[in-house]
């Protein structure tokens, strides 16, 4: 029988030192998994420490690397060192992202190269490195975006970005499922976090607020429980897309 509670699994998470990532590894160290932070700049290392403590607090085992994951080889090294950490890594989860609301005409080749390094690109080699590298029966878990199933304006490069992961969740669920590993992605509402307002006016915000229920923003403490669903008995989910926002898009 295949046990899918957390007790004892090792996840690593890219972008785990703060906001969503942060209290995906806080609560899967609660839970009883041992977890690898990664995190990408410096402004984030004090976090990545923090979460760190927290992780270690449960009595669990953590680990901490930095690395910029739009570097292929980066990625193979974080799953190598998570490896070496911790043991065999059983659940991989992305939540890196970067977004950017400008119009198409005022968008430069430099931001539009950023924006899918770091939404696509990264994600792909994430996915193909957890791939080779999970245990079998192993999760892989992307968080994508809303904007997805959304006919707006200003997102081009960030749903566009995006985008893909969708296509790579689909072949990566199907190429690995002889292995029993599980690939889906998660698509948020705009959070209430800091990656969210410095794209926003005020007004863009309460439109937002708006669209879903009870009139407000995605928190994160929405969704880290489908994270965590997605990694124990929602095992049988694979190469799916989960619109979690409170109904802000759906198709």
């Amino acid at each position: 029988m295949v046990e899918y509670a957390l007790n004892g699994k090792n996840v690593l998470i890219a972008g785990g030192a703060k906001n969503l990532g942060g209290l995906i590894a806080r609560q899967a160290a609660e839970a009883g998994a041992n977890v690898a932070i990664h995190y990408n700049s410096d402004s984030s290392r004090a976090d990545a420490e923090q979460t760190l403590a927290a992780v270690e607090a449960t009595g669990g085992k953590g680990a901490v690397f930095q690395g910029d994951l739009t570097v292929p080889a980066n990625v193979a090294r974080l799953f190598a060192d998570a490896k070496a950490a911790l043991g065999e890594i059983d659940i991989a989860v992305n939540t890196a992202g970067k977004v950017l609301r400008k119009p198409i005409i005022e968008t430069t080749e430099d931001e539009y190269d950023s924006m899918f390094d770091i939404n696509s690109k990264a994600a792909y080699f994430f996915i193909k490195e957890a791939g080779a590298h999970l245990a079998d029966g192993g999760k892989i878990i992307t968080i994508v975006t809303a904007l997805l199933a959304a006919f707006t304006d200003g997102y081009s490069t960030y749903a566009g970005g995006k985008s893909p992961v969708e296509h790579f969740t689909r072949a990566a669920a199907k190429e690995f499922a002889d292995r029993g590993i599980s690939v889906t992605a998660v698509a948020p509402g705009p959070m209430d976090t800091p990656f969210f307002y410095g794209q926003e006016t005020p007004e863009r915000v309460e439109f937002h607020k708006s669209q879903a229920l009870g009139n407000q923003l995605t928190k994160i403490e929405d969704i880290a429980p489908i994270v965590r669903f997605l990694a124990t008995d929602g095992w049988w989910v694979t190469g799916q897309t989960i619109f979690a926002n409170g109904g802000y898009t759906t198709r």
